[in-house]
């Protein structure tokens, strides 16, 4: 956004969420017998509710199903399970090439085999490439085995390069399972695509990380001054934080 505050951002359609949302100040059940000030808004909630965002000057536009955003480009929309109780809608991007679906997944709340089978079925075409977190971290080596062998042999997945939040038995488990189809791929790997999916290597060039000094800095004054506060140390390490 610090290099074009006008792109346009695609985020799921929720009620509560960071991206910013509404609901009608109807949608709790209210109960006129409390005292006024045990009541939610003293008993005169506004109209409409609206909730913050990290971004209120983003360009957002909500998602509420699977649509094409530009030719060739399709955001698969899923229900996921987050926790116990919780539940959202999850985004993913799936891009039509001339080898097929190269399918990028968040998280994959939605189960991986969900979302391949989404992307199968709104675009027709075999899956050339999964890149993202596959949620198996907490998931037993049979459940693993299982999944990984379906994407191979039932959703004829050409490669897969598992990430975030995927695991190190399930890691291990993909690998095996996809061989020399299975695609590492660390914090600023470049993938190169075409038949044959490869890794660029970056021969030659210094490390370079994910975030700068000014991204760190700011980082850092966000834990102090959130949660974290009195855990860092507050404004003591926040000054240093500064410098």
């Amino acid at each position: 956004m610090k290099v074009n505050p006008a792109v346009k951002i695609y985020a799921p359609q929720e009620n509560f969420g960071v991206f910013g949302a509404a609901l009608p100040g109807t949608f709790y059940r209210r109960n006129e017998s409390l005292p006024t000030d045990m009541r939610y808004f003293e008993g005169r909630p506004p109209e409409t509710l609206r909730f913050g965002s990290p971004w209120p000057e983003g360009n957002f536009t909500w998602i509420t199903k699977t649509t094409e955003v530009a030719p060739g480009f399709h955001l698969i929309l899923l229900n996921g399970t987050w926790g116990v109780d919780l539940e959202g809608m999850e985004i993913s991007l799936a891009i039509e090439t001339p080898d097929g679906i190269v399918l990028i997944v968040g998280c994959s709340h939605p189960t991986i085999g969900k979302i391949v089978e989404a992307a199968k079925s709104t675009i027709n075409k075999p899956i050339h490439l999964v890149l993202g977190g596959t949620h198996l971290l907490p998931a037993r080596d049979d459940h693993i085995i299982s999944i990984a062998t379906s994407l191979r042999d039932n959703w004829n997945v050409r490669y897969l390069a598992p990430v975030h939040c995927t695991g190190e038995p399930a890691f291990a488990i993909l690998k095996k399972i996809f061989g020399d189809r299975y695609i590492y791929a660390g914090l600023g790997t470049t993938l190169l695509l075409g038949p044959k999916v490869t890794v660029k290597a970056e021969a030659e060039q210094s490390n370079r990380t994910a975030m700068d000094e000014e991204d760190l800095r700011s980082y850092r004054e966000a834990m102090m001054r959130g949660p974290l506060r009195a855990l860092l140390g507050g404004d003591k390490r926040l000054a240093r934080a500064r410098q």
